[in-house]
């Protein structure tokens, strides 16, 4: 055994600094024995709980084995060999039983005791001797104070006696602890190695003669069963190092990959896009607001699920809903000087969340697929072949095709919702098919936005109405609405506008939008600006919704074609016939979509210009005005059933998404 580090006696009177020194590392030494002496303590107490829980076990299986033969089956007595059967297996659980009683009392009597007796005994004392310690070196520090307090001159010998005589008792009474507690933390050292090897001792006899006298009453070979143990283990470890050999090589090939796999965006000159989505997962940064000028951004988890947004933060176990993606409009947005940003739009026209995709194939891809799900396409039998119909459909514009107007042999609901007289009112189909050559000229450019001349802002933003000495009022567009026996106002999008070289049937029209879309899908082009088109009995006006500025106004007249498509019932255009200054004309076809169906902005379209030729008959006027419900005020009533979103003014001139 290595030689035990021990204190000095002798110093103890002393009392230096390197013996306090000494003595704080043995108790330390000594905090630590206690600390784990008493999880040793624990641990042992559990196996001596368990050996317990054993013997309770055991005895309570042989009574239920005995029990079998009075239990009362509704199918008869049990079989007699297999109640013989279960008596001979209670006597074997009793004499089991009687070895793990044994087996118990052994472990209480030389397991648990003698560690018990340590921590009571031993370490009790270290501790009562380090206060008493404590307390006596206390004492002395304070009689030394008051020695050294005793005055030069005229000194009281009295009083010195006194005084010298508290110093030496408090001398001897630290002594005679210190030394006291120096054997106590030198014993410590050779009982603890005792403390901790006895128990096992004990518990390791214990359990030799249980396994002796258990051996001596059941005799069994297990070689055998030893033996296919070992097969076994050796065949799985053979499997073991056979796949860490092939996760081995494929890390190998993971790691080996293009470093374009770790860097985001490594592709944005032409990134492989995915437009028929109609279902996305990914991380993407979402805008918190925290103030009134304060916004965060908290990168989370996101996906679909049918017709709703999902968010599930790191380390949650489900998702939440966050929005619902139906009849919604996405649109990308600047925002903080932040790349790759998109803002989900509500079907009222309220702006919803903001989020930022980390790359650009992950920020298209996004908003293809919010784009796909807004359309309900999850909701058909085949999903990714509507998706891939819808998006193809824009896509066909890049090769003409001129037998899209057989797919409306039936006229359309814009010149027949109601039943009217057809006159030279609403324009008529052409008979024959025109090439789209001869509709639109190739490589006609497209306009996608709508750009309101500074003249014009500026005249309609003054500060206030201006009043002219005559009392006369510049507001001339609201007397135009008031004079107007027509008034409906819709909630669309401009798509763009093209020049057109023909407005003699509506297949003009189903072209202009084939182009439209293709452009915007092929350049990528997501941004749409939100109008009111407020169609009148004299002209059409596309207005700011959150300035009431008129962006621009067509005359009723110089409206030549309009039409609805029928396969989205939300896009809606009409060619602008115009005579120019040099005697030329043009024409122009503008696409829109609206957030109600298309046939009913063109029926308040057709109603308006037979308004305009009923005004010149005062008859036919009367007659229309019977035929046409009319408000308080003398304006036609449109759409009985028209929903209420299609009236309502939105609060907020929202950019949104084809």
């Amino acid at each position: 055994m290595p030689a035990v580090d021990k204190l000095l006696l002798e110093e103890a009177l002393q009392d230096s600094p390197q013996t306090r020194s000494l003595l704080s590392v043995f108790e330390e030494d000594a905090g630590t024995l206690t600390e784990y002496t008493n999880q040793l303590l624990q641990a042992m107490q559990r196996v001596y709980g368990a050996q317990n829980e054993m013997c309770l076990a055991t005895q309570q299986l042989s009574k239920q084995l005995l029990a079998y033969e009075k239990q009362h089956f509704a199918l008869g007595k049990g079989d007699e060999e297999v109640i013989s059967t279960l008596h001979y297996f209670s006597k074997v659980v009793d004499e089991l039983n009687i070895l793990h009683s044994e087996l118990a009392k052994q472990l209480a009597d030389t397991m648990v005791l003698p560690i018990i007796q340590f921590r009571e005994k031993d370490l009790t004392e270290v501790s009562t001797l380090k206060d008493l310690f404590g307390l006596a070196s206390n004492e002395h520090d304070v009689s030394m104070a008051k020695y050294s307090r005793l005055p030069k001159r005229k000194e009281n010998e009295k009083l010195k006696a006194e005084v010298a005589k508290e110093v030496a008792n408090a001398r001897r009474k630290q002594h005679l602890s210190s030394l006291q507690y120096y054997c106590a933390l030198n014993a410590l050292q050779y009982r603890k190695r005792v403390a901790m090897m006895e128990p096992m001792v004990g518990y390791t006899r214990g359990q030799i003669n249980f396994f002796k006298k258990g051996a001596e009453m059941f005799s069994k070979r297990m070689d055998s069963f030893l033996s296919s143990v070992s097969d076994m283990v050796q065949s799985i470890q053979g499997e073991l190092d056979a796949e860490a050999e092939k996760m081995r090589v494929s890390q190998q090939d993971l790691i080996a990959v293009n470093e374009s796999v770790y860097t985001p965006d490594s592709d944005v000159t032409s990134p492989a896009i995915n437009r028929n989505l109609i279902q996305k997962a990914g991380y993407l940064n979402l805008r918190n607001k925290t103030g009134l000028v304060t916004t965060t951004w908290e990168r989370l988890y996101f996906f679909t699920q049918g017709g709703n947004l999902m968010c599930q933060p790191r380390g949650a176990v489900a998702g939440g809903l966050i929005q619902d993606l139906d009849n919604c409009s996405v649109m990308a947005v600047d925002c903080e000087d932040r790349r790759y940003c998109f803002q989900i739009t509500t079907p009222t026209g309220k702006a919803g969340i903001t989020l930022q995709a980390e790359s650009k194939k992950e920020y298209e891809e996004w908003i293809c697929a919010i784009n796909n799900i807004s359309r309900q396409i999850y909701l058909t039998d085949n999903p990714e072949a509507a998706a891939i119909k819808l998006n193809q459909t824009a896509l066909q514009a890049v090769t003409p095709i001129t037998s899209f107007g057989k797919k409306h042999e039936v006229h359309h609901p814009s010149q027949n919702v109601k039943n009217m007289e057809n006159d030279k009112i609403i324009p008529n189909e052409s008979a024959g098919i025109q090439d789209s050559t001869q509709l639109i000229a190739p490589g006609t450019p497209i306009q996608f936005d709508i750009v309101l001349p500074a003249t014009e802002f500026l005249d309609q933003n003054r500060g206030g109405r201006r009043a002219n000495p005559f009392g006369e009022s510049e507001d001339s567009s609201k007397d135009e609405e008031e004079d107007s026996l027509l008034q409906q106002m819709f909630v669309v999008r401009f798509l763009g506008s093209m020049a057109v070289q023909s407005d003699d049937t509506s297949e003009v029209i189903y072209e202009a939008m084939r182009q439209v879309l293709a452009a915007r899908a092929i350049h990528n082009i997501f941004r749409m600006t939100e109008s009111h088109l407020m169609v009148t009995s004299k002209n059409l006006r596309l207005i700011d919704p959150q300035t009431q500025v008129t962006r621009t106004s067509f005359e009723l007249a110089t409206v030549t074609q309009f039409a609805a498509h029928q396969d989205n019932r939300r896009l809606i255009g009409f060619v602008i016939h115009l005579s120019e200054t040099l005697g030329e004309e043009s024409m122009s076809a503008y696409i829109f979509e609206s957030n109600t169906e298309g046939e009913k902005i063109c029926y308040a379209i057709s109603l308006g210009k037979e308004i305009i030729e009923a005004q010149k008959d005062p008859e036919a006027l009367a007659q229309l005005m019977k035929s046409v419900p009319l408000t308080n005020d003398g304006k036609f009533v449109l759409l009985n059933d028209q929903s209420e979103e299609d009236g309502t003014v939105h609060e907020e001139g929202e950019e949104s998404e084809a």
